[in-house]
């Protein structure tokens, strides 16, 4: 048992108690708890400051309130009191459910910040087993954070109130903006992280132009690592589970000196995947007889003689196990203290993901007879290669071959191997230097690199029928430096005014191999190493003014540069230029841009202009301006309401994939103004916490992928994929979160939220309607999960969670246009996930059994539907029900 005396720095209607968090508080105007909490062994936990006794003497000098001072002797006779007179569980029970966030430049107790925030600390990571983005976006209202398809390697979708990207390209910008320690992640490759040893996420809803900068136009996802505090710590913890699920996770704090602390973390997971693999001719045999009816109502032999052969030799048929899981990760924190008016942290982080491809299926076809196809034996790609909803035929290579054309020349097709595993390896490398020059000034320097290198490939048709095949190589690095300077003007004004710095380079390096195309097309095989060098700067302000008692101003304003160039390349497999993408490179060489002197299109014109696509460069440069202004009045303790209005983009560029150089098409970027009112509230003496927010976005310039391309010249229109600004459309919606604790021991928690779609104008030229719905929007989406601590004496104690998510129905896309066009959706889905956790008396021992999927729900997560092109609808399945046992020791 911990017993807890407090000491409130505030005259007057005080907010929430801050708990124990691991950065510096720097809102010294903030209406604060300072609890130390005393263990039985008599050491004191500082709470409401970073940990460790050095940390809290310290905060208790830094703070702004001089009442504070006064309440040092009671403080100090408090310590000497009797356990028994400080003992008030009740009261340090729901002190504890506070949660810190630093959204706003500072630290603030989430229920006095107006902004609709879903945070998450390391106690309900664990208690709820979130162990990455994706599982913690299950339960925050209006946020999509899902693992890609295999095509898109190991990288996410990821929206918030309906804002976001789904494409890893990296000439395309992220809509929600990733932060690692308040350092920006560039790209959806890699961003599923593990919450290893972290202190606490925050999903910030809506656009942070002016907080986060950049690319956060739907919102922002922040990680904030445990820092070191000075004290000897640490933990290990090791869980098996169903399929060879192995994990391991331990991390240990220790100080190296009176002022250098260190910390380090790792975690290595390990499972088998849940999609079979299987080899068509194993399962079966040519000329095995094996007959099915197909769509044409026809008996028709799965695999004639002279058909796919049998490649594996086991009974079982498998080749592989998909969807598997392959994680290690590792994190070193020092941190420095050298005196009270300094501080500087270092942190180091490396990934290694080394696993199988993401698990999809083939569950609806639409058969291809193009003589593109080159499957052996002349198989049509039909029913015959659905397999079912665990289970798929994909090949990992693209056979050598010879296409015909219609006047009987040839053209010799290379084998293209690939691999059914992806790879990802990424460090990072962050610091950060808080100086107070002064009391009342403080510089803070946030300065970081980060880079990594994936490899993955697809097989595009999921079956031998080898349509289409692409390997792909990205490789990224990025440098950012942050300078803010935070003044307490008056007593009643926080000022940040800041700088930022941006630089990124990126390699997309894919071979593409696709043997089906339109009828008056031949088979491509081409290599693509295209690159992407980005900058951004920035200026930004931000105000924090306590107007009268009680009312609240937060406002500012941030002036972002950036510009992007990207270079195309397009070479045939032995490294020449690929005639049929870049017929003008062919003639010209790479890079050129001038008159067709050779007339090589025979139109008799050899004046006009003309461009190789390949050495070819497109660039981008853009400003903005973004401004957000909120007040919020506190009408009791226990109810803040707010009113806001923000701005925020996301940046232009031109089209990544362009088949020939008429399709170097650029987009604009995409803006967005957002109206919000919310209201943030405490009843029944904290035991029950209600959060309420309402939107209307207003968006503009909508970035989205269509085809065929528009304004292209006829007959260069396809094939393609191209983005352009498709419109301007209203998003409204509400989002209501709950926390509960009626009793002792026992918690509940609970979101819902609402969105609405409403295009107002489009761009008719791209196929576009205003009745079109919004992609990746489910109307409805709500969580609930619940835990109960049965206290056991001697014995611990027995805890009991489970959690239920509920998504509705979602629009993911339209493929095609005009009378081709189909439309793609997800269908809604319950899953409940259960966790049972014994911990022993002393509280540092726990074993704990987890059940995903619980009532084993077959849902998927992602659609690519190309039914109307002669092709197939494959789909991602999430994983059926999974079990793991836990151990976790604590020292």
């Amino acid at each position: 048992m911990l017993y807890s005396i407090s000491v409130t720095p505030h005259i007057g209607v005080a907010a929430n108690p801050l708990p124990g968090n691991q950065g510096r508080l720097r809102q010294k105007k903030a209406r604060t708890r300072l609890a130390i909490r005393i263990e039985k062994s008599g050491k004191p936990k500082w709470e409401g400051c970073p940990c460790g006794p050095r940390y809290g003497r310290r905060y208790l000098m830094n703070t702004r309130f001089r009442t504070l001072a006064y309440g040092m002797p009671l403080l100090a006779l408090g310590l000497a009191l009797p356990a028994h007179a400080q003992d008030n569980d009740e009261d340090g029970s729901r002190a504890n459910n506070v949660i810190i966030v630093t959204a706003q430049f500072r630290e603030q107790a989430l229920q006095d910040t107006p902004l609709a925030i879903t945070a998450v600390t390391a106690d309900q990571l664990e208690a709820k087993s979130q162990t990455d983005l994706a599982t913690i976006a299950d339960s925050a209202p209006n946020v999509q954070i899902r693992p890609q398809t295999a095509a898109f390697g190991p990288s996410v979708s990821a929206s918030i109130r309906g804002i976001g990207q789904t494409d890893f390209n990296p000439a395309y910008e992220p809509g929600v903006g990733i932060y690692i320690d308040d350092i920006y992640y560039p790209s959806l490759t890699g961003a599923i992280f593990d919450t290893l040893d972290l202190d606490r996420v925050e999903i910030l809803r809506g656009p942070q132009g002016t907080l986060s900068g950049r690319n956060s136009i739907g919102g922002a996802v922040k990680m904030y690592s445990q820092l070191p505090s000075g004290e000897t710590s640490g933990f290990v913890e090791a869980g098996y589970g169903i399929r060879n699920k192995i994990t391991l996770r331990a991390g240990a704090e220790f100080p190296l000196t009176d002022t250098l602390f260190a910390r380090i973390s790792g975690v290595s997971k390990q499972q088998d995947g849940y999609i079979d693999q299987l080899d068509f001719g194993c399962v079966y045999p040519a000329g095995g007889g094996d007959t099915f009816v197909n769509s044409a109502g026809q008996t028709v032999e799965y695999n004639p003689a002279g058909g796919e052969p049998r490649v594996v030799t086991t009974d079982d048929c498998l080749v592989d196990k998909l969807g598997g899981v392959g994680y290690q990760a590792a994190r070193g924190i020092l941190r420095w203290e050298p005196s009270d008016s300094f501080d500087f942290t270092i942190i180091a982080d490396y990934t290694n993901e080394d696993r199988t491809v993401g698990g999809q299926v083939l569950d609806a076809v639409s058969a291809k007879t193009s003589s593109n196809l080159l499957t052996p034996g002349g198989l049509p790609y039909d029913e015959r290669f659905i397999c079912g909803p665990f289970c798929n035929y994909q090949v990992d290579e693209q056979s050598a071959g010879t296409f015909t054309f219609a006047n009987g020349n040839t053209l010799p097709l290379a084998a293209v191997k690939g691999s059914n595993r992806t790879t990802y390896r990424g460090w990072g490398l962050s610091g950060q230097a808080n100086w107070d020059l002064t009391e009342k000034l403080q510089l803070v320097s946030i300065t970081g690199y980060r880079e990594f290198d994936t490899y993955f490939a697809a097989d595009g048709d999921i079956s031998p029928a080898r349509t289409g095949y692409g390997i792909n190589n990205l490789s990224n690095w990025s440098f950012s430096q942050e300078l803010r300077l935070n003044i307490e003007a008056t007593e009643n004004i926080f000022l940040t005014l800041g700088g930022y710095y941006f630089e990124q380079s990126s390699v997309y390096d894919s071979v593409q191999d696709l043997r089906y195309l339109p009828a008056f097309l031949y088979p491509l095989q081409f290599r693509q190493p295209d690159t992407v060098d980005a900058d951004a700067k920035a200026v930004f302000a931000n105000l924090a003014w306590e107007i009268v008692p009680n009312l609240n101003l937060n406002a500012g304003i941030r002036y972002t540069e950036e510009t992007k160039d990207q270079r195309y390349f397009r070479y045939n497999l032995d490294g020449t230029i690929n005639g049929f993408l870049d017929p003008v490179g062919v003639a010209y060489g790479e890079g050129y841009v001038g008159a067709d002197t050779q007339d090589f299109d025979n139109d008799g014109n050899v004046t006009e202009e003309v461009r190789a696509l390949t050495g070819g460069v497109a660039s981008y440069a853009g400003d903005q301006i973004d401004y957000r202004v909120a007040l919020d009045y506190r009408f009791s303790e226990s109810f803040m309401a707010y009113a806001s209005v923000s701005t925020g983009f996301k940046g232009g560029g031109s089209n990544p994939r362009p088949f020939n150089a008429f399709q170097l098409l650029p987009f604009g970027p995409e803006t967005l103004t957002a109206y919000e009112l919310g209201f943030k509230s405490d009843f029944l003496d904290r035991r029950v916490r209600l959060n309420v927010s309402a939107f209307l976005n207003k968006y503009s310039d909508i970035q989205s992928a269509v085809s065929p391309c528009p304004g292209v010249p006829a007959g260069y229109e396809n094939p393609s994929a191209c983005r352009v600004n498709l419109g301007s459309a209203d998003i409204k919606g509400v989002e209501l979160e709950l926390f509960a604790e009626p009793v002792d021991g026992w918690t509940l928690d609970a979101a819902l939220s609402h969105i609405d779609f409403q295009y107002t104008e489009v761009n008719e030229a791209a196929g576009a309607t205003l009745d079109d719905p919004g992609t990746g929007m489910p109307p409805w989406k709500a969580s609930i999960g619940t835990q109960y601590r049965a206290d056991l004496g001697s014995a611990g104690s027995l805890t009991p969670r489970l959690d239920v998510q509920y998504q509705d129905e979602t629009f993911a896309g339209f493929q095609g246009t005009g009378a081709n066009r189909l439309v793609q959706t997800l269908p809604s889905f319950t899953t409940a996930n259960a966790r049972l956790t014994w911990r022993n008396e002393g509280d540092d021992l726990s074993v704990a059994l987890e059940v995903t999927n619980l009532t084993d729900e077959y849902y998927i997560y992602s659609s690519f539907d190309q039914r109307n092109n002669n092709g197939g609808r494959i789909v991602s399945p999430a994983r059926p029900r999974e079990w793991a046992v836990t151990v976790k020791k604590e020292f």
